[in-house]
């Protein structure tokens, strides 16, 4: 299969991340960063966690700068919505991802799916269609207990290294949610050894997404 290249000069790559909490972006797309941060020479990322309040945002904030510690800029912006109420906020949702896009122009937006069962999560993806129209943007996965998995369409191939650091990443920096049953390292590999035998990878993991639009 033909490989397609984003940003065929390699100098730059501008990246918007949205997430609902402190680990979609993670759980979604951490590999797939750090293979672009290898790749690029520049790599600018806006990372916008909307619910990331108290202890929740503390780790996103060490979790973003200790993944993207290679990124040439980096913008975390924390927003303080409840979790698993953000729908019932959503006027000062629209408004407050309104406001990013006043001062954000990226090449590619990493959000959540459209399709998602968590509530929160299908609301930032709608509020990140309504906002950035004119934009590339990949839709992530998260597995959950819905099963709401579906056939994603673009992939990335990932190297055993890359996959690892992803669990790793993981493990060391959400400590408040290793008490729940399904955040494991076998869960994080599993979905990443699917997505790579569904698009050959060499090492045999990747990381898959949804697009619904795409220009070439």
């Amino acid at each position: 299969m033909l490989p397609l290249q984003l940003g065929l000069d390699r100098k730059r790559l501008r990246i918007l991340c949205l997430g609902a909490h402190s680990d979609d972006i993670e759980i979604g797309c951490a590999a797939t960063l750090l293979r672009w941060l290898q790749a690029y020479r520049r790599v600018e990322v806006t990372w916008v966690v909307l619910s990331a309040a108290d202890t929740r945002g503390k780790e996103a904030r060490r979790s973003a700068q200790a993944l993207l510690r290679r990124a040439s800029r980096l913008n975390i912006v924390l927003g303080d919505f409840r979790d698993a109420y953000l729908p019932a906020d959503f006027a000062r949702a629209k408004a407050f991802v309104a406001d990013l896009r006043r001062w954000t122009e990226p090449d590619i937006v990493l959000t959540h799916r459209l399709e998602d069962s968590h509530q929160d999560h299908r609301l930032v993806a709608e509020l990140t269609w309504q906002t950035w129209r004119d934009h590339l943007i990949l839709e992530y996965e998260i597995p959950k207990y819905e099963g709401d998995l579906g056939r994603p369409n673009f992939y990335i191939p990932l190297t055993a290294q890359v996959a690892h650091r992803k669990v790793r990443h993981l493990l060391t920096h959400f400590g408040s949610q290793r008490s729940k049953d399904w955040f494991t390292g076998e869960t994080f590999f599993g979905l990443m050894r699917l997505r790579g035998i569904e698009c050959r990878a060499p090492d045999g993991f990747g990381e898959a997404f949804y697009v619904r639009k795409l220009v070439v």
